[in-house]
């Protein structure tokens, strides 16, 4: 029950705050801290992303204007933007990282019997990455072309209520394929990825894992062909194919035999072809399940226009991990809202309420009621009179 409290302490209610202390310990976030706890700064952080604040000062000014308010919504300290700024240069970006990913776990078992499109019991992941743009002036160390930075968001979905289960920040040089070095395999999980992630060294890894993948081949793929199955082409399906590579390197890197689908996109009104270690899924499930990998780019999409990930508040390598993992944390704590209030609406819609509500001292619940009676004998003779 709501006991004056405002919408953002609700919010943060949600939060495992004794997590959230262990990650600072290990860490030593709060290390000869007097002030401004590692805590103040990521009710700040949290405020800048719910509310889409465009710079530190922004975020002082928006604060400082309700300072009455502060101790209720959580804040113990009086908001500073060089205060903020130093700890978003200082403080350890894995204390936020950890805790993102302790509240990753609780929300992917909310979601764990969410529907996703296809009818499958086992869990599977879409693996894409996104690059965000900066000034190679202002962000020397995000290397990415001569004149030009930029980082990649190296992330793993799961499908079932698009959830980042595995985030990885990068400078933009580095190639979306090493990052199969260090993405965790799940034994009997599917992996959906594109061909930039076409690696037969790596995705034997996979292979070995007893796991499996869905990919999609060059145009220079080679390969032998060891029997056709028959296929119902009325469903897009044109082939599918047991096959060996070609190849010494490429037989020495994945020496076990593929399957190759060649599939008609009836929207597109293009042919693709894909790669798989799964024979016992049908064909046309394989295709649906490479279909549903979009949702990833939606995710990146989702994020980039509704949470503060495309401009930054501090400079340094610290500052970008910390603001990013946060918006992380902000999004799946979104998520694990809607899950546990039964809400039926999107999360654009639930952090578009939170944005203006959160220093109303409203029932959570009641903050998402669309239909608001007024009350017929309500008084309006208190109204100015423009016109006599």
């Amino acid at each position: 029950m709501n006991q004056g409290q405002t919408v953002f302490s609700q919010i943060m209610n949600y939060l495992p705050l004794y997590e959230f202390q262990k990650c600072v310990d290990r860490y030593k976030g709060n290390h000869k801290i007097k002030s401004f706890t590692c805590l103040d700064q990521f009710y700040c952080m949290a405020f800048a992303q719910l509310t889409y604040r465009e710079s530190l000062r922004d975020i002082e000014t928006c604060l400082r204007a309700t300072q009455n308010k502060l101790y209720h919504m959580g804040i113990r300290s009086r908001i500073s933007r060089n205060t903020l700024a130093n700890a978003n240069r200082i403080r350890d970006w894995r204390i936020y990282a950890d805790f993102a990913q302790i509240l990753i776990n609780t929300a992917r078992q909310l979601y764990a019997k969410e529907s996703f499109g296809v009818q499958l019991e086992q869990t599977v992941y879409a693996l894409d990455s996104t690059i965000i743009d900066l000034c190679l002036s202002l962000f020397p160390w995000a290397k990415f072309r001569k004149r030009k930075g930029a980082i990649k968001l190296h992330t793993l979905l799961d499908m079932r209520g698009n959830i980042p289960t595995a985030v990885v920040i990068t400078h933009g040089k580095v190639h979306d394929v090493n990052i199969l070095d260090t993405m965790p395999i799940n034994t009997g999980s599917s992996y959906i990825m594109d061909r930039g992630y076409l690696d037969y060294k790596r995705l034997y890894r996979i292979q070995q894992a007893l796991a499996f993948f869905v990919t999609r081949t060059k145009s220079n793929f080679d390969f032998k062909r060891i029997i056709s199955n028959p296929v119902d082409k009325s469903t897009g399906i044109l082939c599918d194919q047991a096959i060996t590579l070609n190849g010494f390197y490429a037989k020495k890197d994945y020496p076990d035999k593929l399957r190759r689908i060649r599939y008609r996109d009836v929207d597109t009104n293009k042919n693709l072809v894909f790669l798989t270690n799964n024979f016992t899924l049908p064909a046309l499930t394989i295709a649906q399940l490479y279909h549903c990998r979009w949702k990833v780019e939606l995710f990146f999409k989702w994020i980039k226009q509704h949470l503060r990930i495309k401009a930054f508040y501090g400079n340094n390598e610290n500052a970008v991990k910390t603001q990013v993992w946060i918006a992380i944390a902000v999004y799946v704590l979104v998520a694990i809202i809607k899950k546990r209030l039964k809400q039926n609406h999107s999360l654009y819609k639930i952090l578009q309420i939170f944005s203006i509500t959160l220093f109303e001292k409203t029932q959570l619940q009641q903050a998402f009621t669309e239909n608001i009676e007024i009350p017929e004998n309500e008084s309006l003779g208190n109204q100015l009179t423009l016109f006599n």
